[in-house]
This record gives structure tokens, C-alpha cells and sequence, in this order.
């Protein structure tokens, strides 16, 4: 699956000194923690997709992911988006489950029981960068061209970004300083102002290199009918060993495919395409 290359924008930077002037810097490293795994939750559904997340950028409220989703399906995508949310809420809710045994570990996992659901909850917003407004996006492209869709998710996002704002001032003039709202305005704003390319997934290729041949890799050989899609093979490949995938037709086996020849078709052609029609048989 290769490796995921982890950086931090700035405004997490920002983000994390806000908390720590005002006492709540173990609350941002929840925080941080919640998210990394959210963003895990993505890498694993993405590889089981045949794409693997490329890059990892940490910001407030999340993180946005690097790669390119040229030819990935909407359903694919939808279901990489919700993966994310849907980790942070299996996790809240194993604490909660948790507390009804062992009542005594609340006051040790509250704080991550509430940021875990807060980020589920949040990321679900239809709003781009977070995953709501990846699925939104998707949704609109399996009616509307995708720059139509694009248009459409930008504008909400805008909107979004705005009322969160005018919010902001809100609480500045007649009650108190609320920099979390801020910071959220400025993180939906980097997803309306952003290039649409960045934050998507890089279809997934097994490879190896000479210092993986120094230490010695396992030969994987695995069998497959020709009539499943390459996204399937792709599944079955695994980055720490030699993959060999031997296809059958009718019960015999008609071609065998070694890591040279699945790295170029994988390359080459379509996740979604029967292994079978890409060899021409």
C-alpha cells in the first residue's frame, strides 16, 4: 500500500497553541489522536477500494488527504468518506459501552468519547473539505457533470464558511471570543479556495524495492476467476511480499500474472474492469 507521508498545516499549529495558552492542550492531543485515526479508518476502506491514501495533512477539525480519484466511482468514494466518521463513532462507542462495566473509567475517556462523536458528527457536515462534503460531491456527480457538481459543493461550502463568520463576530460583540468557531471558518474556507485535486486517493499498486529484496520477501500466489474486477485483485495484493495472481477460466488456469505484469496493468487500466477483458480472454 505504500507509504502515507504525514504533514501539518499551519493553522494546526495555530490551533494547538490556542488550546495550550488556554489550558486545554491534553484536549487538543485527544483531538489530534481522534483524528489520525479517523484518517486511518479512511486509509484502510481506501485500500480495500484498490486506492491508498498518499498523504496526510492534519488541520482543526480533521484532516485533508492528498492523491488524485480520476475514474474512482461515486460509491467508492462515499463509502472511503463515511469510513473516517464511522471509526470515531465505533470508537465512542465502545468507551460508552465501556462505562456500563467498568463505570470507573469515565472520567479517563469522557473527553475522548466527545471528541470522537464531535468529529463523527462534524466531518458528516456537507461542506469540503470534510467528508460530508466529499459525499456530497459524490452524490451530485452520479447526476451532474463533475464540474457542475464541483460548483454546487463550493458554493454550500461558502455558505457554511460565511454563517460560521458571521457567528464569530456575533459572539465577539455581544458575548465572548470564540477562536474555535474562527478556526472553523478558515478550515471549510481552505476547502472552498483549495484546489479541488488535493484531498482524494492515488490508485493502490504493490511494489518492491532492492532494499525489501535485501532482507527477503515472501512470494504471495493467489488464484482468481477472469471475471472479477481488477479493484479485486488489487485487495488480495499484499506490499510486503511478491504478489503472483494466477487467473482461471471455466476451473483452468489461463494466464499467470507476476509483480512486473499486475504493476503495469494496475497502472493501465480501470479498478473496475474484469481482469478477464483486460487480457483479452
Amino acid at each position: 500500500m505504500g507509504g502515507i507521508v504525514l504533514s501539518v498545516h499551519p493553522l494546526f499549529f495555530l490551533f494547538g497553541i490556542y488550546y495550550g495558552l488556554t489550558g486545554k492542550f491534553f484536549l487538543f492531543v485527544t483531538i489530534t489522536v481522534c483524528a489520525v485515526m479517523h484518517e486511518l479508518g479512511h486509509s484502510f476502506c481506501a485500500s480495500k477500494a484498490g486506492y491508498r491514501l498518499n498523504k496526510i495533512m492534519l488541520m482543526p477539525f480533521g484532516a485533508v488527504v492528498d492523491g488524485d480519484t480520476d475514474g474512482i466511482k461515486p460509491i467508492d468514494e462515499i463509502k472511503i468518506a463515511l469510513a473516517g466518521p464511522l471509526i470515531n463513532l465505533a470508537v465512542g462507542v465502545f468507551f460508552v459501552a465501556v462505562w456500563w462495566t467498568f463505570p470507573q473509567t469515565y472520567a479517563y475517556t469522557d473527553i475522548a468519547v466527545s471528541t470522537c462523536l464531535s468529529l463523527a458528527l462534524i466531518n458528516l457536515i456537507p461542506a469540503y473539505p470534510l467528508d460530508g462534503g466529499r459525499i456530497l460531491y459524490a452524490l451530485l456527480k452520479i447526476r451532474l457533470k463533475s464540474r457542475t457538481a464541483e460548483k454546487i459543493c463550493k458554493g454550500v461550502g461558502l455558505a457554511f464558511s460565511l454563517c460560521l463568520l458571521a457567528l464569530f463576530v456575533l459572539g465577539c460583540v455581544f458575548r465572548s471570543v470564540n477562536l474555535s468557531l474562527l478556526f472553523f471558518a478558515l478550515f471549510t474556507s481552505f476547502g472552498v479556495f483549495g484546489k479541488r485535486n488535493a484531498g482524494r486517493y492515488v490508485k493502490m499498486f504493490s511494489d518492491y524495492s532492492t532494499e525489501k529484496l535485501k532482507r527477503g520477501m515472501v512470494c504471495k500466489r493467489q488464484a482468481v476467476d477472469h471475471s472479477v474486477t481488477l479493484k479485486k485483485v488489487v485487495s488480495l495484493m499484499d506490499e510486503d511480499c511478491i504478489n503472483e495472481i494466477v487467473v482461471y477460466k471455466d476451473g483452468v488456469p489461463v494466464d499467470a500474472l507476476g509483480q512486473e505484469k499486475l504493476v503495469e496493468v494496475i497502472k493501465n487500466n480501470s479498478l473496475y474492469d474484469e481482469i478477464g477483458k483486460i487480457l483479452n480472454y
